[in-house]
């Protein structure tokens, strides 16, 4: 696997403070409480910078729920599992290290966010669909040819149809740092994957 250059390395780092500074700015103000001159000065970056790496604020606090440094390890991953593992079992793998607990959490704040701001909407399921197409991309490297294309697609979006729940809060979800029995009748993230993909492998 080819490692990132430096260059790329400070182009995640600063596409990251931007959207950090973006995420903090709309938990704080609100959508309409701040304009792109904020997040430079709270990032420490310029406008210049700014539009280098994002259309507009709204794309900058989408992507806080992207992970930019420590990109989890895909290739290891393809080269650990495609020659014996089943599709289902190599999308059970990498959605655990695609979904931290910590960007779950951030991205139900974004969708919750974009209930009072409906113009965040598009830019979360383009967020959304990166992952997706990531795995989709995953699916037809380790396939090497075992299943179609429309199998890895149609596989890759009704896995990524069903994590929905945990972004909308649909379903209860108890994280680790919270005390038991804030969210009765809950089940931990992890809980909800494996019960998930044991219905995915049982065809439902």
């Amino acid at each position: 696997m080819n490692k990132q250059s430096l260059r790329d390395i400070k182009k995640e780092a600063t596409a990251h403070a931007l959207a950090e500074a973006a995420f903090e700015l709309a938990l704080e103000k609100g959508l309409d409480g701040f304009v792109v001159e904020d997040i430079v000065q709270r990032a420490g970056y310029s406008r210049r910078t700014f539009a280098n790496h994002f259309s507009c604020k709204e794309e900058a606090v989408a992507a806080a729920a992207v992970i930019f440094k420590g990109a989890p390890g895909e290739e290891e991953l393809i080269d650990e599992l495609a020659e014996t593992a089943s599709m289902v079992d190599i999308l059970h793998q990498l959605m655990r290290m695609q979904f931290t607990v910590e960007q779950i959490k951030t991205m139900r704040k974004l969708v919750k966010l974009s209930q009072q701001f409906p113009t965040l909407e598009p830019y979360i399921l383009t967020i959304f669909h990166q992952f997706q197409r990531k795995a989709q991309y995953i699916l037809s490297r380790c396939s090497r040819g075992r299943c179609s294309e429309m199998y890895t697609h149609l596989l890759a979006g009704a896995t990524y149809g069903a994590a929905l729940p945990l972004l909308n809060s649909d379903l209860p979800i108890q994280f680790q740092d919270e005390p038991d029995g804030d969210t009765p009748g809950a089940m931990t993230f992890e809980q909800y994957l494996d019960e998930m993909f044991k219905h995915l492998r049982s065809g439902f």
